[in-house]
């Protein structure tokens, strides 16, 4: 484990290699799972705000389960996460001319209809944050689905940090970052 200011960090995230390959797993983290995305206190109403940006990118069921139910519920552990269609599929993905699960908000925000890229913990993954008294987990998440993102992170020999800079500079700034930088190179020194 590494610590950097309030936050202790897995050296997973150092070690590991990982580059998403939308190509071969179709944005399964999108459909796949047992709950919604975690979300902040904060993006919960940004996305209630966001809605009428979104709606039309949105599948009918996704919009039957945001008019029953809202964007968001809170999960058996007390979280708010973004609300599902069937128990599986997030409300705000939708399916490209490809057959890719994309997210509609990164849509929106790269068609310059918002300034939220999406909510933290999306962008983060595989990376997850565990909220501790005084501290933040910051662990990288092993799935199934992933194998393919990790054959292609090996291949090119891109750590999941790395790949996460942009995320992880969204999370915890550029000082933070550079912190991590120096210890993986601090790190690679004594292997």
């Amino acid at each position: 484990m590494l610590q950097i200011d309030d936050t202790i960090i897995s050296l997973d995230l150092l070690d590991e290699c990982f580059v998403c390959d939308l190509l071969h797993c179709k944005g399964a983290c999108c459909i796949e799972g047992d709950a919604g995305a975690p979300l902040e206190e904060a993006e919960v109403k940004l996305l209630e705000e966001l809605l009428p940006v979104l709606w039309d990118d949105l599948s009918e069921a996704s919009r039957q389960v945001i008019e029953k139910q809202g964007v968001s519920y809170t999960d058996e552990d007390g979280d708010a996460v973004t609300s599902i269609v069937d128990g599986r599929e997030c409300v705000f993905s939708y399916t490209d001319e490809q057959g890719i699960c994309k997210c509609a908000i990164e849509k929106a925000f790269r068609e310059g209809k918002t300034d939220f890229y999406k909510p933290i913990s999306c962008h983060l993954y595989p990376v997850r944050l565990q909220q501790y008294k005084g501290f933040t987990a910051v662990n990288y998440h092993r799935w199934s689905l992933c194998r393919c993102a990790e054959h292609l992170g090996q291949k090119l020999q891109m750590p999941v940090f790395r790949f996460l800079k942009e995320p992880l500079l969204r999370r915890f700034g550029s000082e933070w970052y550079e912190q991590l930088e120096i210890a993986a190179l601090e790190l690679k020194k004594k292997n």
